[in-house]
C-alpha cells in the first residue's frame, strides 16, 4: 500500500512501525515477552494495579475522581497470537481518567497453543470476576461496557453475543476499535495483493488459522468463534465501531455495523480517513488519534449518561 494513502499526520509513525511476521513461532515468543515486559506510561490521578485471580491476569485502573458507578472491561489486540494488557496502558488510564470510571484490562491465552474458545473463556471469566468484585471496584455490575481493539475488539463482540445468549446481566454497550470479527476476510486471498499497513491479510490468515485450528472461511464454524458469522444480531447492546478507511478490517466492520443497525441495535460507525490499523494506540499523540479518542470518549460518556437511572 502506498504511503501516500496514509494521513500525512500519521505517515512518519507508520513508516517507523515494525511489521513482524507472526507465522514464525520465535517471533511470536519475542512479541509476547516484549509486550509483557514493556515500560508503561504514567498517568496522573489514576491508580494502576496488576491483579491476579487464579490463572487470570488483569490490570485495574481506578481514577482519583469518580463520576459514577459504571466500568469498562477492555481487551487488548495482537491477532489472537500475542499482546498484553500493558500495551494499552495509556488508552486505559486516559479513558479511566476522562470518564471517571474504573477500567479492567484483561489478558488471555493465545493461539495456536490455546485455540478457540480459550481466549473467549478467559475474557468471560474476567467479566465474571468484575461482577464478583463489583463492591470492591465500586461499580454497578449492570453498568459495565465491553471494549477492545483489533483481536480484542473481536473477542469483545463475541463476548457480548455469548452473554446475550446466556441471559442474566448484559453489557451496557460495546466500544470497538477496528475489531477483528470475520475469518472469511482471511480466506480471501485476493486481499493479499494489498499490503495493508501494520496488519495485512497474510498475517490475518495466520491469526485466524491458529485460533480456529483449521483454515478460515469454512461454511460453518463454532458459535462465537467469529462475531461476524452470527446471523441474528438483535438484542445486542449499543455499539461504537471505529476503523480506518484504508485498513484490512474496514469492509467487515462496515458490514457488521450495517447489520447491527438493521437488527435494531443503536450503532455509530466512525470511519477514519487515511488511518492504518491500530493508529489510536501506536500514534496516540497524533491529531487523528486524539480526535478519534475524543469522539469515542464523548460517545461513551453520552451512552453512560443516557443509561443512568437519572439520565
Amino acid at each position: 500500500m502506498d504511503i501516500e494513502e496514509v494521513d500525512p499526520a500519521l505517515r512518519e509513525a507508520t513508516q517507523k512501525l515494525p511489521v513482524p511476521d507472526p507465522s514464525r513461532a520465535w517471533m511470536r515468543t519475542v512479541l509476547r515477552l516484549a509486550t509483557r515486559m514493556m515500560r508503561v506510561p504514567q498517568v496522573a490521578k489514576v491508580t494502576v494495579r496488576a491483579q491476579r485471580s487464579g490463572a487470570l491476569r488483569m490490570r485495574v485502573y481506578q481514577p482519583r475522581h469518580r463520576t459514577g458507578d459504571a466500568a469498562l472491561l477492555w481487551i487488548h489486540g495482537g491477532g489472537l497470537l500475542f499482546g498484553d494488557a500493558r500495551q494499552d496502558e495509556a488508552l486505559c488510564a486516559e479513558t479511566s481518567l476522562d470518564l471517571g470510571i474504573p477500567v479492567v484490562s484483561a489478558n488471555y491465552r493465545f493461539a495456536p497453543e490455546h485455540p478457540f474458545p480459550a481466549a473467549l473463556d478467559d475474557v468471560h471469566a474476567v467479566w465474571g470476576w468484575m461482577h464478583e468484585h463489583a463492591e470492591e471496584l465500586g461499580i454497578d455490575a449492570a453498568r459495565i461496557v465491553i471494549g477492545g481493539q483489533s483481536a480484542g475488539g473481536g473477542l469483545a463482540a463475541s463476548l457480548a453475543q455469548r452473554l446475550h445468549d446466556e441471559g442474566g446481566v448484559q453489557p451496557l454497550a460495546q466500544w470497538l476499535f477496528a475489531p477483528m470479527i470475520d475469518d472469511r476476510t482471511a480466506a480471501d486471498e485476493s486481499l493479499d495483493g494489498t499490503d495493508h499497513w501494520v496488519w495485512n491479510n497474510r498475517a490475518n490468515r495466520v491469526g485466524w488459522t491458529a485460533y480456529l485450528g483449521t483454515d478460515p472461511g469454512a461454511d460453518t464454524i463454532a458459535p462465537y468463534a467469529a462475531a461476524a458469522r452470527r446471523e441474528d444480531l438483535s438484542g445486542l447492546p449499543p455499539t461504537f465501531i471505529a476503523v480506518g478507511d484504508i485498513e484490512l478490517f474496514r469492509t467487515e466492520d462496515e458490514i457488521y455495523a450495517m447489520r447491527l443497525e438493521r437488527a435494531g441495535v443503536p450503532v455509530v460507525l466512525d470511519l477514519v480517513p487515511g488511518a492504518p490499523h491500530g493508529f489510536e494506540s501506536w500514534a496516540r499523540g497524533s491529531g487523528p488519534a486524539r480526535a478519534l479518542m475524543g469522539r469515542a470518549h464523548e460517545w461513551l460518556r453520552r451512552t453512560l449518561l443516557e443509561a443512568s437511572p437519572t439520565g
